[in-house]
């Protein structure tokens, strides 16, 4: 059943998403010890993986929601994913972001025709104000991250790494919300023959890691990281998956994150953002673990504040 939602949900959004493209680099090869395979979601349309999961959320709308809009909280990417899926699909999009989040993602939310309701920078100021926008124009709430259309979506990405590279033995990705973590989880359980699923976190941000380990949703008491798209936590629909399917969640310093960064932009000649950065700078953690395996890694988003690099 899940395979057919995944099957089902990739052709239902392939009209309005990039099959982006998997690159590979003989430096980083030889620099890892590890032949990688990288799944450019930097190159997707609004430049993230996110605009996956909200193409098929808005897909799966009655005429009636649709004609109200939708709404949703994000820092950046999701933001605007929602933005212009619901541009895409002629809808309103409400967009609650943190008086925090970078400008270039405001600007491009607004220039992909959705309108920012700016509020302080918690998780609780951002779900109080989605909800109030729910309330007031009806409009239908997606979460960034903990519902099962966006999960869906979210796993296409690796639906089609397992497609063009079938034989790879792991797939790593970064993990904030939990979204992209547990679609790829499913598609590496439903398409891969023996690929595990690894997930990386910066050990400012370790609830994912916490989590796994105490069996509960943990929390993290600060979000000091440059790895802006990983400051939020699992939820109820995404835990039990990531508990599932997910081998393993490794931590790295954000000096470990800069490097990682730094070196793809330099070899690959490639922008990605700095939370995209954490899956690779994992893998060069752990890189004896991995010597000559066959591994992907989605570089899960470009949108980089060009005035504010870490290097």
């Amino acid at each position: 059943m899940i395979k057919k939602d995944l099957s089902d949900c990739h052709n239902r959004i392939t009209p309005y998403i990039h099959r982006t493209p998997i690159l590979t680099s003989r430096q980083l090869n030889n620099i890892s010890g590890a032949t990688i395979y990288f799944k450019c979601e930097n190159f997707q349309r609004m430049g993230a993986f996110k605009m996956r999961g909200a193409a098929n959320a808005i897909l799966q709308l009655s005429k009636d929601q649709l004609d109200k809009g939708v709404v949703t909280h994000s820092s950046g990417n999701f933001a605007q994913a929602v933005s212009l899926a619901a541009q895409s699909l002629g809808t309103k999009a409400y967009i609650v972001m943190p008086s925090t989040a970078p400008q270039v993602k405001k600007d491009a939310v607004i220039g992909y025709g959705g309108e920012v309701i700016e509020c302080p920078p918690t998780l609780e100021d951002r779900e109080h104000a989605a909800a109030l926008i729910q309330k007031e124009k009806g409009a239908t709430f997606l979460h960034p991250s903990n519902d099962y259309e966006v999960i869906l979506g979210q796993g296409t990405a690796a639906v089609e790494l397992l497609e063009d590279q079938p034989d790879l033995e792991y797939i790593f990705t970064p993990i904030g919300g939990g979204g992209l973590i547990a679609g790829s989880a499913l598609a590496a359980h439903f398409y891969g023959n023996n690929c595990n699923v690894i997930g990386s976190e910066p050990f400012e941000v370790d609830d994912a890691y916490r989590s796994l380990q105490s069996g509960t949703i943990e929390t993290n008491e600060t979000i000091n990281t440059i790895a802006d798209g990983l400051k939020t936590q699992l939820g109820d629909i995404n835990f039990p998956i990531i508990q599932k399917y997910v081998s393993e969640i490794i931590r790295v310093e954000e000096d470990e994150i800069i490097a990682a960064m730094r070196l793809i932009w330099e070899r690959m000649k490639i922008i990605i953002e700095s939370s995209c950065a954490v899956p690779f700078a994992a893998l060069l953690r752990e890189k004896d673990r991995f010597a000559s395996k066959k591994i992907g890694i989605i570089l899960s988003g470009g949108n980089v504040d060009l005035d504010h690099l870490p290097f």
